[in-house]
């Protein structure tokens, strides 16, 4: 998880982004319109890829899917 010590917003809620690659079983949750670049990008022990621009996380990805959810074929 990003630093506990900070907070940090979601960006654009009106505009969130689904997409599931099979072939590396990751899904990505995009808040808005993707910047071409980020002030931060964190990767947490449990595989959870944060990206930061002006304080606010734009874009979520979570590797391993389908093994988080017990549904490994």
């Amino acid at each position: 998880m990003p630093d506990p010590a900070r907070e940090y917003l979601i960006g654009n809620l009106d505009r969130v982004r689904l997409d599931y690659d099979r072939a590396t079983d990751t899904l990505h949750i995009s808040f808005g319109e993707p910047p071409e670049e980020v002030d931060e990008a964190i990767l947490t022990e449990e595989d959870i890829g944060y990206r930061i621009k002006d304080g606010r996380i734009v874009s979520i990805t979570i590797y391993n899917l389908l093994k988080r959810l017990g549904l490994e074929v």
